[in-house]
């Protein structure tokens, strides 16, 4: 992010009140070079060192852009740290194409693939034209093609498919018209929160994270980050994760 930036660093975390999105935000606030933390939620978090709260509604394109116009420019640093494996009645993800329903997937592709594209829409052109500035969004390792064993959870799978196509696309524009600048999709490991609490059996210790130790591969990836790498989705020890 820094690449011998003097001034102090203003960051963006959508997603803030969320276990790896609050993580992330209280990292990068204790960070020296760090100096505007601005914390995205539904709801307006509390005061914090650095911190600087707004509300937005994720499936509101006019809320995000309110929001983002009271950031203003520049950003050195925005991370999109929301995300849905269930619908919002608990339901899913899907084992069996048999149940697929049209609701349900207009609701995992409106929070894991439009909403993140909406908040890219505001902040690529905020980000900072010196520097690396980058624009990350948590993914995952299962919305890879490539990757697929296993079949099954259709609409996650497709909307963080969806989701890693447009930051590729949002890479290839921002090669125009800031070369700088860097945009990924970050698989974070498997997380222990309550997105995937129902889903953690089998997984071994050492890779069920807590959001502080997912939070800090993340931002140790950022750090690392060229403009080469920009339009790859990332896992949490920095491997390229094929589409």
């Amino acid at each position: 992010m820094n690449d011998g930036m003097t001034d102090p660093l203003r960051c963006a975390v959508f997603g803030a009140s969320g276990g790896i999105g609050a993580a992330i935000a209280s990292q990068l606030a204790a960070r020296d070079d760090v100096g505007e933390v601005h914390v995205l939620a539904r709801k307006a978090l509390p005061p914090a060192s650095k911190s600087v709260a707004h509300r937005f509604d994720l499936t509101d394109d006019g809320s995000i852009a309110e929001a983002c116009a009271a950031i203003g420019a520049p950003l050195d640093l925005v991370i999109v740290a929301t995300g849905r494996l269930v619908r919002s009645d608990g339901t899913g993800p899907e084992k069996s194409w048999r149940a697929l329903d049209a609701g349900g997937m207009a609701e995992m592709f409106a929070v894991n693939a439009i909403g993140p594209a909406l908040i890219a829409k505001h902040t690529l052109p905020l980000l900072r034209k010196e520097g690396r500035p980058v624009f990350a969004a948590i993914s995952a390792r299962v919305g890879s093609i490539s990757d697929n064993r296993m079949g099954g959870w259709h609409s996650y799978r497709a909307s963080k498919a969806a989701l890693n196509m447009l930051v590729r696309n949002f890479a290839i524009e921002l090669g125009r018209t800031n070369p700088g600048a860097v945009a990924v999709t970050l698989h974070p490991g498997t997380v222990d929160t309550p997105l995937s609490a129902p889903f953690q059996r089998g997984v071994p210790d050492d890779r069920l994270f807590t959001p502080e130790r997912s939070a800090r591969h993340l931002i140790d990836v950022i750090d690392g980050l060229t403009p080469a790498d920009s339009g790859k989705l990332l896992a949490w020890d920095g491997s390229q994760v094929p589409f």
